[in-house]
Parts: structure tokens; sequence; C-alpha cells
């Protein structure tokens, strides 16, 4: 089944005010960062949603798979664009309908354009009698018994739900709504450095950062060539996949053995790792002021590790003066 369009349903965006434009414009622009620009014709903005209008040759499922990495989707739909007349969504229904051959299915209309002359009851009303009388009961073929099952209306637990949305100048016909990963788009929070380290608190971190909109640098400290490469292996794969949720990462490595020697030869031992955290914030800090970053990302939790306690926290952010978000 060739769909014609994507739909894209956004959450968080909505309760903007007059800033709202601006996250609707950088999410629109993340599409099609995230996707294939061979095929679509047209992303654009529409009253609460995006479209993608989509050419012939697109590939469904490396569509899919690129909008399920787009911060600030609740949900997207491969869906008909149909003329905007109660005619052209019944029978777009019932063909949906025909190719799913289910035993039972809802209609499920919602219509924000207030001046269509039919309410979404109505909708509901119409297109489901419409199936109905259309189909004549005999969509369904239970293969085993080998006979013919009647397709009925089922508005609680339905086999199919037919979604049809009505909003501005458009009409949308679709069966299937694929969950996004929602928050806000990546770069209109603005910019950030995450310390990021082999583990998994920084990542995760990092991750979350960017689900509220954050764009990401990485800095990395490392102790090579005194150990070997395998946490630099480890890391450039890390912010690899950190990179598919913001199309574009700077990932800065800093040798920080002989400033580790340096601490180790002039501290108390119970300081030392303190030392290891400011040291590590203040040039973080410097890379920050260079990239034109306003915080700090770190995996830190509280007393995780014997650094990790509120007091030691407090110590180690006393270095700089970017707040950090842990």
């Amino acid at each position: 089944m060739k769909f014609n369009c994507i739909i894209c349903h956004y959450g968080e965006i909505a309760l903007k005010g007059k800033n709202r434009k601006i996250f609707e414009e950088e999410l629109t622009e993340n599409i099609k960062r995230a996707t294939n620009p061979s095929f679509y014709k047209k992303v654009k903005r529409i009253e609460g949603r995006i479209l993608i209008e989509l050419k012939d040759d697109y590939k469904e499922k490396e569509m899919e798979e690129s909008l399920k990495k787009v911060f600030g989707l609740t949900s997207f739909s491969f869906a008909f664009l149909v003329e905007q007349k109660i005619e052209a969504l019944q029978k777009k229904a019932l063909e949906l309908i025909k190719i799913e051959r289910p035993k039972s299915f809802k209609i499920f209309a919602k219509r924000s354009k207030k001046d269509f002359p039919l309410t979404s009851p109505q909708i509901n009303e119409k297109v489901g009698a419409y199936v109905l009388q259309m189909a004549k009961g005999k969509l369904q073929i239970d293969k085993d018994k080998k006979i013919q099952t009647e397709l009925k209306v089922d508005l609680e637990n339905p086999e199919l739900t037919c979604f049809i949305e009505i909003v501005q100048h458009y009409a949308f016909v679709y069966l299937k709504k694929i969950e996004g990963l929602g928050g806000f788009p990546v770069g209109v929070s603005g910019k950030a450095v995450s310390l990021i380290s082999g583990g998994i608190d920084s990542p995760v971190a990092s991750f979350l950062a960017q689900k509220r909109g954050i764009e990401l640098v990485f800095v990395h400290f490392h102790a090579y060539p005194y150990v070997d490469k395998a946490s630099l292996e480890k890391v450039e794969k890390l912010v690899k996949a950190l990179n598919k949720y913001q199309f574009s990462s700077k990932l800065y490595l800093i040798p920080f053995a002989e400033i580790q020697k340096e601490i180790l030869l002039k501290t108390k031992p119970s300081l030392r790792v303190l030392f290891y955290r400011r040291f590590m914030f203040k040039i973080a800090e410097q890379i920050a002021q260079k990239e034109k970053a306003k915080v700090l990302i770190t995996g830190e939790n509280i007393g995780q590790v014997a650094s990790q306690t509120l007091e030691n926290i407090s110590v180690i952010e006393e270095a700089i003066a970017l707040p950090a978000l842990r």
C-alpha cells in the first residue's frame, strides 16, 4: 500500500505561547535532517501538525526508522491525503478496511476545522455506515472454517481503527499511529557540553538532555597512551549512537594522564578524585565558552560513588561559573 503523506503530531510544543512557531520550525528542520530528501516532495507546518508529502518511490521502513529518532514527535502516521468531502473519506476508509479485512472496526474522526459541515460524531456515523453497507458483511474470511464472517462495528475493542482528521483545507485517512520520542526538537533549548565516559550514566544523561531540546558537544577525558584505546573506541561508538538524534556531533578527546600524575604526586589520596573532577570541569568550561554552550551535562548520581555526595558535588562545581545539569 503506497501512502501519499505522513502526518506528524507533537505534544509539549502545542503548549507553547508566542514562541511556539520557533519550536515548530526547528522540528520541521530536524525532520528534514533525519529523513532521506529523495523520499518526499515537501515538509511543512500545518495547523497543529507537520505534513510530509511523499514521493511515489519512498521506502516506508526507512522513513519510519528515521522519524522514530526525531525528538519532538509524539506520533506519526502514514496516511492518505484526500479531498475534503465526506464521499472521499468514505471511499478511502472502505478501501483501507477492505485491504486489512478485520472482523470489527471503528471510525475515529477528529475535526479541528469547525466550518466543515459535519461534526466528528457525524463523520464517524456516515463513514461507518457506508463501510458496512458497501462491505455487505463479507470482508473477513475464516481460512480454517472456509466461511465468511460479518464485519461489525466495535467501539470498545475494535480489531481495526480507521482514523480521519480534518484540518485547515486537508483531510487525512490512516490506520496506524507510530509512537515517537516526545520531548522537544534538538537545538531549540540551546547548546551544552556533555562530559561523556564509557559508562551508562553519561550517555543516558546525554539522551535525556537531547530530549529536552539541547544540542550537545561531547568531551571525553582519557589516559591514552598509558592505557589501551578500548575506552576511546567505546566513547566514539556511544557518541555515534547519540548522534542519530541530533544529526551532527563534535567530540573532544582530552588527554588527562599528565594532569592526573601531577595531582597524584601533590595531593592527599582522599582529595585526588575531587581534584580530578574539578580539573575536568574547568577544561569542559573552557570548551563550553569556545562552543558558546550555556551549561555542562554529567551522568552523576547522588551517592552512587564517594565523589558524588552533595558535599563533594558542591566543592567540584565551585571550580566553574557555568551551571552543571546532572
